[in-house]
């Protein structure tokens, strides 16, 4: 299977999740060392989605990060592009609605959801802004954004470590869970040409977005991006 490039076309990105679906869940907690979890449960908490209202997890997977919204009886939609990844989300998870979705181009309707989410799923898409004006499109007004991404290190040390030790054995140490380790080349790629936490804030409020806000998560590796639709 070939890698997608930092040119992130769609269906090379696709096909690249494709490849690695069947073993993704468990690359991601071997390689964040359980991290994920702590990431997601944030997530969760931040979206604050209550019974009822409707969320759209994108970049959804198979289905992990849209669990814990389901449990707490909201009504979510999970969504991604690959449809391998869709696949067995839909094994595992029967109840949950799978849709196959471009985040550039999403298939709901105007102000359909409360909370649109997206999980290390962002840096994959070709269009940012388009990416960012299409949720806030679906979602009505007085609603909100939640997006969890890998980010920048705020302590030079930890920077430093971050990029030279742990993204350079990323590849290595997937690839030996995935059989893929070109995925993983281009994930670690992908990460350090990720805009950092202020750039990303000001492309939510050049997308419409407001009251936008960031905290970040185990020293900034990853951030979590909040904003609202103005009403």
């Amino acid at each position: 299977m070939s890698r997608a490039s930092l040119e992130k076309n769609p269906a090379e990105v696709a096909s690249m999740f494709d490849g690695i679906a069947r073993r993704y869940d468990l690359t991601n907690d071997l390689i964040s060392l359980g991290q994920d979890r702590r990431w997601r449960r944030a997530t969760v908490a931040a979206v604050g989605a209550g019974p009822g209202e409707k969320v759209l997890d994108l970049a959804a997977g198979t289905g992990t990060s849209s669990e814990p919204f389901a449990d707490a009886g909201a009504v979510v939609v999970p969504s991604d592009f690959s449809l391998g990844m869709l696949q067995v989300g839909k094994e595992r998870s029967a109840d949950l609605p799978f849709v196959a979705g471009d985040a550039t181009r999403l298939p709901f309707a105007d102000a359909a959801f409360d909370a649109v989410t997206i999980s290390f799923g962002l840096r994959n898409v070709v269009d940012t802004p388009a990416a960012l004006a299409e949720m806030l499109r679906v979602v009505r007004p007085g609603g909100r954004v939640v997006i969890c991404e890998f980010s920048h290190p705020t302590w030079a040390p930890l920077r430093a470590a971050y990029l030279e030790m742990f993204l350079r054995g990323l590849p290595s140490v997937a690839g030996a869970v995935t059989r893929e380790k070109g995925s993983y080349e281009y994930l670690a790629e992908s990460i350090r040409a990720w805009p950092d936490q202020e750039t990303l804030g000001r492309m939510l409020l050049a997308a419409g977005w407001s009251r936008v806000g960031y905290r970040n998560l185990s020293g900034g590796i990853v951030a979590l991006h909040r904003a609202t639709r103005p009403a």
